[in-house]
């Protein structure tokens, strides 16, 4: 396949696909979470949540005792956007995605007031035609309402285009196919560390595979 003549239009998510952060700041974010809620997050736990490898965060989080709106609330607080965007770097191999000649639009569960800072902190505000933050408003990915929204942003939602939604998560993946998409993941950190494989319509390590 090739990356703009197979699909109409192209979907991203954001962490974990197109950029990365610093070990060192997520390992310094969960201890301070942990802090805010008298309990530690083993390196383990942190890596988990922080790349959502075992599917939903909150459940996760359930499944270990921490209420789920108690760790946000406190995860937030923590996070301080221009630290991030600055421990922020960008995938060599995704820079293709600038080369895209159709329209492109990003879906990330990554708050607006971190993807904004870490979108200019990497220069890339302008590969993206149509770009959503998902709140409880807009639904979360596998739910394909954030899709179908930036769709529409696009110009591009229920009429016979067809489109591709590239992701590192399961939840990107279910997204995908529940807007009737196709799907990519990116897997960035291995089956071995995820301790499981993501199916998808195209599955690969690296953008470079899609040529």
């Amino acid at each position: 396949m090739t990356l703009d003549h197979d699909y109409d239009f192209w979907l991203l998510d954001l962490d974990g696909t197109l950029v990365d952060v610093e070990w060192s700041y997520t390992r310094g974010v969960f201890d301070r979470v942990g802090d805010r809620l008298g309990r530690e997050f083993s390196d383990r736990q942190a890596e988990i949540i922080w790349n959502g490898l075992t599917g939903s965060r909150d459940r996760q989080l359930e499944a270990w005792g921490v209420d789920p709106d108690a760790f946000w609330t406190a995860f937030h607080a923590e996070e301080d956007p221009i630290e991030r965007a600055e421990r922020t770097y960008l995938h060599e191999d995704a820079a293709v995605v600038a080369d895209l000649e159709v329209p492109v639009g990003l879906v990330t569960h990554c708050q607006e007031f971190l993807t904004e800072p870490v979108l200019d902190h990497l220069d890339i505000h302008d590969w993206f035609d149509a770009r959503l933050c998902c709140t409880e408003e807009t639904g979360w990915k596998p739910d394909p309402g954030p899709v179908e929204r930036v769709m529409n942003d696009l110009g591009v939602g229920h009429n016979g285009h067809r489109g591709v939604l590239a992701g590192d998560g399961a939840c990107d993946v279910g997204a995908a196919w529940n807007a009737g998409l196709d799907a990519i993941h990116v897997e960035r950190v291995g089956h071995e560390q995820r301790g499981r494989c993501v199916l998808g319509d195209h599955r690969v390590t690296s953008f470079d595979e899609l040529y």
